[in-house]
């Protein structure tokens, strides 16, 4: 599971809210222009993305293994016919295409969460949105980000004790049952200790957050991400 990672690279010393706007850019344009030349224009910009957070592309391809193999699918269930020729390759062809263009957007976006900590994360979006909606969004945020990937631990945990258990042998819908039902326990036991945390830390609506400030680097990457979102303007 893709996390905050402390460094000195180029994404990390980019202020949030210039890496919120390129991502905010980049699914716009992603969407907007379903064609091969944006798709794979795209993808080399998330590629680059990646390499200003010295990430590896390959990582982030094993943690985002389970979204992309769903992905995969649409292509093939697309270009299944009832009848000859069975299998169309157009249709197919065309759902590969839309599907692709949320890769880009998926490696963007783990460029940023390993190379922005979940406090700035929340200033960033407080300082975005002002007001009670700001705040609750950026706690939000902040409690999915910390929390999901504590989620799919006991996830695996629970399935990881069912094989233990012998559950090999069981039918796959007593497994699922057992999967789901261990796992949703887990959770709201796990969501009744982190309110009696949240109480015990004398949780406040609006802490005190980091500063923020554009540096010199963040003006280009402001330009870029601004160009990506009003970039369906030019095809009108």
């Amino acid at each position: 599971m893709l996390s905050y990672r402390p460094d000195s690279t180029f994404a990390h010393r980019l202020d949030p809210r210039s890496k919120l706007l390129v991502q905010f850019g980049l699914a716009i344009a992603a969407v907007a222009h379903p064609t091969l030349p944006w798709l794979v224009g795209t993808t080399a910009f998330g590629l680059g993305a990646l390499a200003a957070a010295r990430l590896s592309p390959l990582a982030v391809l094993r943690a985002y293994r389970v979204v992309l193999t769903v992905l995969a699918l649409a292509p093939l269930i697309a270009g299944i016919a009832f009848g000859p020729p069975w299998f169309r390759v157009d249709p197919a062809l065309r759902s590969a295409l839309y599907v692709g263009r949320i890769l880009p957007v998926l490696l963007v976006s783990a460029a940023y969460l390993t190379s922005t900590p979940v406090r700035d994360t929340r200033a960033a979006v407080q300082r975005l949105i002002p007001g009670k909606p700001g705040q609750i969004l950026g706690i939000g945020m902040a409690l999915v980000v910390r929390l999901f990937p504590l989620v799919l631990a006991d996830v695996r945990e629970v399935r990881d004790a069912i094989h233990a258990r012998g559950g090999e042998t069981r039918p796959l819908w007593d497994r699922a049952r057992l999967l789901a039902v261990r796992s949703l326990e887990r959770t709201l036991d796990r969501s009744d200790r982190l309110s009696v945390a949240l109480r015990a830390r004398c949780f406040a609506w609006n802490p005190t957050l980091p500063p923020l400030s554009f540096a010199r680097r963040d003006y280009p990457v402001l330009a870029i991400g601004i160009a990506l979102a009003v970039s369906p303007l030019a095809t009108v």
